[in-house]
Parts: structure tokens; sequence; C-alpha cells
């Protein structure tokens, strides 16, 4: 067998992902908040791209001449000045600037810190070592070090530290300054003047019998009744366990519909929403530039190649709208009954059928909804949330698992909670109503829901 080296031509067909069609999946799966942040971008690199900033400017009050001329009802002010309230007029804006003002925000050492100002007798070594300790909470309002540890640090001895952290575990709110759970319950138990002997006894030795619903037990070991230790219970759930985190606001996130579905005579419009995006335009410099015949050949092919990368952005834009448009028209016309009914009316959906439906690739439209929102008249939805697996029926139809949980909660709100249902008493009942599921299923659904089981559902 002869082997050798040699040049030899040959046609193959290859996809070739082009630079533009990357950018174009690329924009097609940003969500609204994303594509801002990359057409910024885009307009820094590129200096062919101008963008437009939507005006969020409040339009100045119309000049008196200008204004309509309004009947004022006296009678009706005087009686709503009367009754303390107050009703807009039909033809008066409700429009409030002081709405968009950001209200102030307080941490918890600010909070706490305020609060020593006005205790009474507090020296100056104990204040700084009071506020020692308020800077060393976390964000539950816990304390994470140790008393001796502050007091080696601070320089002063373990009851002067004491000392301190009661003066800062009477303040608001109550629980602060604990170094664990029990702790935490026990001073606001104390504070609420709920602090018998028993509730005491069941926060310090049984917290986690308490938390897994073992009444008996803890009866038992105390010599009391199963009915005291459900109402301890009551009293110990009814407490904060996390009396900082009030105060710790975070970041604050805000969701931007891409889509609006509005209801209009009977029919569901669907809207892009295209005010928080900026508008793209060419910088009109460089298009005269581009035009003068004295441009240098380098400037003018500079310029050509950003002009064309900016001609294939709007278009990429265009196209992200268009299929956002599309994929949610089809999800309206498939889920035509939530919209009508709501969410019991859910029916399962698969982006398969959804890309059937609009001629388009299943990947696409995985792309299309991912992190994207819609609002509608009944609420802000993530377009992923119609997507839902199907349940058979003894009809032989499909129910959503969206529905199927919604009725699921239904059962468990209304059971008696002195003999709470089971899983297969649950899958049982819905079994009796045309919906085949598995005690399985049953339990997978309710951990998603975050409903604990019936054991620890179960009241005495």
């Amino acid at each position: 067998m002869n082997m050798g080296f040699g040049l030899y031509q040959e046609q193959t067909l290859k996809l070739v992902m082009t630079p533009e069609l990357r950018q174009a999946i690329t924009i097609l799966q940003f969500s609204a908040h994303d594509l801002v942040s990359y057409l910024q971008e885009q307009a820094t690199e590129n200096p062919v791209i101008e963008l437009q900033e939507v005006s969020a400017a409040i339009e100045p009050p119309k000049r008196l001449e200008e204004r309509p001329t309004v009947e004022f009802d006296w009678k009706e002010f005087a009686w709503n000045r009367s009754t303390g309230d107050y009703v807009v007029n039909k033809n008066e804006s409700t429009f409030n600037p002081l709405d968009l003002v950001r209200a102030p925000s307080f941490s918890l050492y600010d909070y706490l810190e305020a609060q020593l100002n006005y205790v009474k007798g507090i020296t100056a070594p104990q204040r700084k070592i009071a506020l020692f300790l308020i800077g060393n909470l976390d964000d539950k309002g816990y304390l994470e070090i140790s008393l001796e540890e502050a007091g080696e640090r601070l320089g002063v001895s373990l009851p002067e530290a004491e000392e301190a952290l009661t003066i800062v575990q009477r303040l608001e709110p109550i629980g602060v300054g604990a170094r664990n759970l029990a702790e935490c319950l026990l001073l606001q138990l104390e504070y609420e003047g709920l602090d018998d002997e028993y509730t005491v006894e069941v926060v310090r030795e049984y917290l986690e019998d308490l938390a897994n619903n073992r009444f008996s037990r803890i009866a038992d070991r105390l010599k009391i009744s199963v009915e005291q230790v459900q109402e301890i219970a009551d009293v110990v759930r009814s407490l904060n366990p996390r009396p900082g985190a009030a105060y710790n606001r975070g970041e604050t996130r805000f969701v931007t519909p891409d889509v609006t579905v509005e209801r209009v005579q009977g029919e569901y419009v669907v809207l892009v929403n295209d005010a928080s995006t900026p508008r793209l335009q060419i910088n009109s410099f460089y298009e005269k530039m581009l035009r003068e015949t004295g441009s240098q050949d380098e400037a003018r092919q500079f310029i050509q190649e950003k002009l064309n990368a900016a001609f294939w952005l709007a278009k990429s834009l265009e196209q992200r709208r268009l299929t956002l448009m599309r994929v949610t028209q089809a999800i309206v016309e498939l889920q035509r009954d939530f919209f009508d009914y709501g969410v019991h009316c859910l029916k399962p959906m698969t982006q398969k059928e959804i890309a059937e439906r609009v001629n388009l690739h299943e990947s696409t439209v995985s792309r299309a909804t991912s992190n994207k929102y819609v609002q509608t008249p009944r609420g802000v939805f993530e377009l992923k949330y119609f997507f839902t697996s199907a349940l058979s029926m003894a009809n032989g139809e499909s129910a959503s698992s969206e529905s199927v949980k919604r009725r699921l909660k239904a059962m468990i709100e209304e059971e008696d909670r002195k003999k709470p249902h089971s899983d297969q008493k649950l899958a049982e009942m819905l079994s009796k109503e045309g919906i085949e599921i598995s005690r399985r299923t049953v339990a997978k659904y309710r951990e998603e829901m975050m409903i604990p089981s019936s054991a620890k559902r179960k009241r005495y």
C-alpha cells in the first residue's frame, strides 16, 4: 500500500457563523436592561452610532391661558374635607412628582446608633463598646464575635462588655445583639411578657423538636399536654428570628417588561416595549464626511466599516423586536384561556409548539423568551412561565403543572389541620378530579411551593 502526500481539491458544505449572525443571536437573548447596556457599549466603540435617550423629564405646567376651564364643585370639596377623604377630579392629573423621590433608607447600624443617644445614664466608655458591638452585627442582627474577643480588642473586661451588650439588646428591634437563635427568641419573649417556665424551657432545649412538630416528645419530657405544646409553638412561631433583616435592603432590582399585552375590545394586542431602549441614530458629521469627495481613502474606509456595523446593529434590533412580537403573539393565542380566566386555565405548552407555529427554530424561541418579562392584565410574568409540562387527565386532555400546583395548594388550605392530608391522599383526591398524578409528583410540587409535609402541618 502506497502512502504519500499530495494536494487535492474538494467541495464541502459547512455552516459558518458570521460575526453579524453572532451579534443577532446575542441581541436576541438580551433582556431590556441588558440591551441598554449593550447599546451604550457599542456607541462607545463605534463613533458613527448615536443614542437618543428616552426623555423622562416632567413636562412643565401649562400657562394659565392654555389650561382648560374646569368647573369646580365646591360642595364636593367641602364634603371631602369634612370626611377626611379626597377624591381626584376626573379632569385632574393623578401624577405626583413626590412619587419619584426615593424614601431615605437607614441601615441597622444607623438605627441603633441613633437610639444610643436616648439611653439614660449611658457613659462614654459604654457607648464606645456598644458601638463596637453594633458594628459587628450581621445582616440578621446577630452578634458575630464573642464578648471575650470584643474585650481583647477594646482593652476592657468581660463584665464591661456584657454590660454594653445588655444595653444593645434593649434597643429596637427587640432581639438584636443575640448570639444565637434561642437567645434572640428569649429576648422577644421577655419583652412581650410571654416568658413563662415552659415556653422558656422549650426555646432553650427543644427548638429542633419544635421545628419538626415533635410535640408528643416535648410533652412527655415536660409532663404537659400536647395542646399546651401547640400553644407554645404558636407563640414561638409568631416571633421574628431575624430582627435585623428588615434593615438589610440590599440591592433593589427592577423588572422592565420587554412586552406588553393589552386587552382592547375583547382582543389581546401585543406591544414590544421600545420606550426603555435608546433610539439608534447615525452621526451626521461622519455621514457628511463620507459623502464629501475630498476625504482621504483611509478615513472613508474606516467610516464605511463603522457605518456597516451600525446598519447591522439596527437590523439586529429590528429582527429582535419582530421575533419577540411573533413569539409573544403565539403564546397569547395558545394561552387565551389563561388571559381570560386565570392561572387555573393555563395549558401545557412547549417551546417546540411555539417554534412550529411561528416557523422558527426551537433554540431561537428559547433565546427570545430567556430573561424576558411580559406585562399582562393579570400581572407581570416571565415568558418562560407559560411553558409548562403536561399531566394526563382521565378525559384524555392534559393539564399544566402550574394549574395542578394551584389546585394542590387550594386543597391544602382547605384541609382539616388536625387531620392534614398526606401526599398519597392528595394524589387520590386529584385523581378523583381527573388528574392522573403520583404521590412522588405531589411531594415534588409541594416542596417547590415550600409547603411542609403533613406531619409538620398537623395541629393538636
